[in-house]
């Protein structure tokens, strides 16, 4: 017979509504907003099915997109190199937990004790739950101080960003030391992850900011569209070695990692709204209601940007979206996107654009979620040119985000980060 006190839940989210009795009661590439490339968007086989954690390469990167997000970055406070890694360790570990259908630690005997587990995923499946870490460039210097002797170790290709043209970064939604995404299909699930990993990290780091995103899938497979209404992720890169993954090229703590660009992208939805529908097609460079490029027939038809006109312009416009974010306009540079939208309610706020509209708007638009090898050539490349003369940056304005490093995956008994902190 076991020695629990009756009631007292066990490990797994399942089995704790099963003892606990009375809980089940209770409880293009088409684009968006500068687009580039998604991730593959097909469904999971199963919606319950776990994401999995433990590998060579962190999950979250390739996997089938879900429908949720959650991403949160971290400013670390702790003065300690130790400190740090004792997080990383309760992190991995939680994260193996988490993904896996189970509660962030076992539950022990003193069911009123805190900070086991904050319960409102409980009952609740795993939903496809994956946990992806990143490195900002704070975790090896903060204001000229190398605070926990990783500075020698700095990825040459995690930069500082440039200023593009037209950002306009709020520093409180801008960068981290830190950063942790989670994607499930269950918006809860994917919140329940983040803030168990935030709780485990009082006193050693603290919030700095987050944001959630949904991706709406048709039913019978189609295009998922955004939210000006046209199809997004029509394309992906193929070769995902050569375009997401870091090589001998990279550090060795960083082989078989990835860097993250992630910005927070606000969309002008009542200026785009009042638009016609034929200058919003010239703009993104498809049509809206099928996903075809401008003047063909079928969403996946090749956009081939040397098409003209009866008069010898263009078919798909110099300045339309989906040129500028083409391969073949940006030295055969790729990125592997997984974007969300977001929609944060309303707020006040001034169009950067005529007719520079001011009073309340809807605060929505795209997370912008990107991997790459190197964002260098990849994210730096493609949307300098894309902030210059994109005709949509009249609808979109970039107001936060940040640069990761990706480490490689841990394996069971290592820890998130391992092989960047064992020779210090």
């Amino acid at each position: 017979m076991s020695d629990r006190p009756r009631g007292t839940p066990r490990s797994s989210r399942r089995s704790v509504l099963t003892s606990a009795g009375g809980l089940l009661a209770l409880a293009g590439s088409t684009s968006s907003a500068l687009g580039m490339e998604r991730a593959a968007s097909a469904p999971a086989s199963t919606p319950t099915s776990t994401g999995g954690f433990w590998g060579a390469r962190q999950a979250g990167i390739t996997t089938p997109q879900q429908t949720h997000t959650y991403f949160m970055a971290f400013d670390l406070t702790a003065p300690k190199r130790d400190q740090v890694v004792d997080l990383l360790r309760t992190w991995t570990q939680t994260a193996a937990r988490l993904t896996a259908g189970q509660t962030a630690a076992p539950f022990g005997k003193d069911l009123d004790a805190p900070g086991v587990d904050s319960a409102e995923a409980l009952g609740l499946t795993p939903a496809r739950l994956t946990i992806t870490f990143g490195f900002g460039s704070g975790l090896f210097t903060k204001d000229g101080a190398d605070r926990y002797g990783l500075a020698a170790r700095r990825p040459e290709a995690l930069i500082d960003l440039p200023r593009f043209n037209g950002d306009q970064l709020v520093p409180t939604a801008t960068g981290g030391d830190l950063s942790v995404q989670a994607c499930a299909d269950d918006a809860q699930v994917a919140f329940h992850a983040v803030r168990q990993l935030a709780a485990r990290a009082y006193g050693i780091a603290d919030v700095l900011w987050a944001q959630s995103g949904f991706l709406s899938k048709p039913a019978d497979g189609e295009t998922p569209r955004n939210l000006m209404g046209f199809k997004d992720g029509t394309h992906r890169p193929a070769a995902l070695e050569k375009f997401v993954w870091v090589g001998d090229e990279g550090p060795d703590w960083m082989r078989d990692g990835s860097y993250l660009v992630v910005r927070r992208i606000r969309m002008a939805l009542e200026h785009w709204d009042r638009t016609n529908v034929g200058f919003q097609e010239q703009t993104m460079g498809r049509h809206k209601y099928s996903g075809a490029p401008l003047g063909l027939t079928h969403e996946n038809e090749p956009l081939r940007l040397d098409r003209t006109d009866k008069d010898g312009n263009p078919v798909i416009p110099e300045n339309a979206h989906v040129r500028l974010a083409n391969a073949a306009t940006n030295g055969g540079a790729e990125i592997l996107r997984r974007g969300y939208s977001y929609n944060d309610g309303v707020n006040f706020t001034a169009e950067r654009w005529p007719p520079w509209r001011q009073g309340m708007e809807y605060d929505s638009g795209l997370f912008f979620i990107a991997y790459q090898r190197d964002p260098r050539s990849g994210f730096v490349r493609i949307f300098g040119n894309m902030a210059k003369f994109d005709m949509l940056n009249q609808f979109a304005t970039h107001v936060g985000g940040g640069l990761f490093a990706c480490p490689p995956g841990a394996r069971a008994g290592e820890f998130i980060g391992q092989r960047l902190f064992a020779t210090v």
